[in-house]
């Protein structure tokens, strides 16, 4: 008779940096662990991060003036004390990847948003793929972890019996003009909805600044923020600088945008640094010791995902969430730089911990709709400036996600951080808050607990 394969006692879905950091947690402190990846843990978006990690590190530096950058880049809407948590365990989290093996680059670069020097870097740009490699690779030798990947999820209602870590990443790509690999587009929020959780902040996504603009097949690739960081210039169509390349990258972005011919100045980048960027330009075709690139913003990062709290508990018994598709009010309503491989090494750590001592999940939890591609009908109608006109017609988008992106926009009658509305182009006071969405219901301003 053919033995039946024993209930782990935690599954988490998603083999990205947050994944991955869950499931060694949970392990490493006695659980047996199942980790199930969509596709190879080398098509995460934490895998293809360019930039870095930030942590208060240097001599002049402390969390609580990494705290302090981070609530003013998030424009009110941080959860103060998921932030002071995120600041004050940067540190160790650094330490341990150093254990792991992760080799780090020498110094600290500043990025946008930042006072001080207080960002890591391993390998130039190409961090998120030295800790994620790290990271599977301890995974993968761990003996009570089995990775599987090529395994997507269709409804949480098969995993029932074991605590579920959802680690499943954002939903960037969505948008027809993207940094994210094509597999980003929600799964995990919609499942964990299905399922009762609730989610916020839909419409909050992070329009990137410098993706390459580019006919030749490399559109959308990312040109990291640590470039600017490291003496790159943004130009105009005459040679003149028109921003200050380290504000927020809100700013940034709308400037970009406001700018058809906008290009990235990379000569004053010591460019041996990047050794994987500069080959994927010289691939594209472009010299960029010879001449400026051109680039224009692309959805980049999801601000909002499923609701969760400091230990990365959603609303549903039994079912956490981190990284990306978690929303813990860490961000607010921009993203600070670097700070979201950060997000996914301290809650996903924080997840595998408390899966460990709570409930399994058992749930009912309906399957998901069949998948369609909403990219260009939102580019147009809910991209980096927005209006009711457009959030209004896709409030008919046959794609759940995107309703709900539109709802939330719709609700949020302001701009403020990543939100640009042209019909409501200054914050409110009255909408210092989190749209929540819970399932069958419209958004709901609520304060973070």
């Amino acid at each position: 008779m053919r033995q039946k394969r024993q209930t782990p006692d935690v599954t988490v879905v998603g083999a990205g940096v947050a994944g991955l950091s869950a499931a060694l947690a949970a392990a490493d402190a006695g659980a047996s662990v199942l980790v199930l990846a969509k596709a190879s843990h080398t098509s995460s978006n934490s895998y293809a991060a360019q930039g870095g990690v930030a942590a208060a590190l240097g001599a002049d530096d402390d969390p609580a003036l990494h705290a302090r950058d981070t609530l003013a880049a998030g424009r009110g809407l941080c959860r103060p004390s998921a932030v002071r948590l995120l600041t004050e365990e940067a540190p160790a989290r650094i330490a341990e990847l150093q254990d792991l093996g992760v080799a780090f680059d020498d110094g600290l670069g500043r990025e946008g948003g930042h006072s001080r020097d207080r960002v890591v870097h391993a390998g130039g740009a190409d961090t998120g793929r030295a800790i994620a490699g790290v990271l599977a690779a301890r995974a993968r030798e761990h003996s009570r972890i089995r990775l599987v990947e090529g395994e997507r999820i269709t409804t949480l209602a098969t995993l029932r019996g074991s605590a579920v870590i959802l680690a499943t990443g954002g939903y960037a790509a969505l948008w027809a003009r993207t940094t994210n690999p094509r597999g980003a587009v929600g799964d995990g929020l919609l499942l964990a909805h299905a399922a009762g959780a609730a989610l916020a902040d839909l419409e909050l996504v992070q329009f990137h600044p410098t993706a390459l603009r580019d006919d030749n097949g490399h559109d959308g690739f990312l040109l990291s923020e640590a470039l600017r960081g490291a003496g790159a210039t943004l130009l105009d169509d005459g040679g003149e600088r028109f921003v200050d390349e380290l504000a927020p990258r809100d700013v940034v972005a709308r400037a970009v945008a406001a700018r058809a011919g906008a290009r990235l100045d990379l000569r004053p980048v010591e460019r041996d640094r990047y050794p994987t960027l500069m080959a994927t330009l010289a691939e594209a075709g472009y010299d960029p010791a010879d001449e400026p690139v051109p680039v224009s913003p692309a959805a980049h990062y999801a601000i909002g995902g499923i609701v969760t709290n400091l230990d990365a508990r959603t609303s549903v018994s039994g079912l956490y969430a981190a990284g990306e598709c978690a929303c813990t009010g860490v961000h607010g309503a921009n993203r600070l730089a670097s700070n979201s491989l950060l997000e996914c090494l301290v809650f996903g750590r924080r997840a595998g911990l408390a899966a460990l001592g709570g409930p399994r999940f058992d749930a009912e939890a309906a399957p998901l709709d069949p998948a369609c591609d909403p990219g260009a009908e939102l580019w147009r109608d809910a991209g980096l400036i927005r209006g009711a006109q457009g959030l209004g017609r896709l409030l008919d988008s046959p794609h759940p996600l995107v309703r709900g992106i539109a709802a939330c926009g719709l609700a949020r009658e302001e701009s403020r951080g990543v939100h640009f509305r042209e019909d409501f182009p200054v914050e409110s006071d009255a909408l210092a808050g989190h749209l929540v969405v819970q399932p069958g219901r419209e958004p709901e301003l609520e304060p973070w607990s």
